[in-house]
């Protein structure tokens, strides 16, 4: 059974251990009711919605999420969002960085 995004139960679970707090600022998720902001949101790392793997399917901040939106990945971290929370190829989970490795 896959959720809303089309995400399979076994592959939500395994991303939900993996990333306890959001991949790109590291801050960690609280429930929507409390911030929707650092709430856990899904992430294609490559947007690409048919791509539902564990290597493309992270849990990000609402925040960042947002912020990022369909904006190339090396562009995005340029912006005055990330500049401005210390968000670069160092600081980012190592899920991002082995994305990026392969070409993202």
């Amino acid at each position: 059974m896959a959720n809303y995004w089309n995400i399979p139960a076994w592959l939500e679970q395994e991303v939900r251990e993996r990333d306890k707090r959001c991949v790109y600022c590291g801050i960690e998720f609280t429930p929507a009711k409390v911030s929707k902001k650092t709430a856990a949101s899904w992430e294609h790392i490559i947007n690409d919605a048919k791509i539902v793997t564990k290597e493309n399917i992270a849990l990000c901040c609402c925040g960042c999420n947002a912020s990022k939106g369909q904006k190339q990945f090396s562009i995005w971290l340029q912006t005055p969002y990330c500049q401005e929370r210390g968000i670069n190829s160092e600081t980012i989970a190592p899920i991002i960085q082995e994305a990026i490795k392969n070409g993202l």
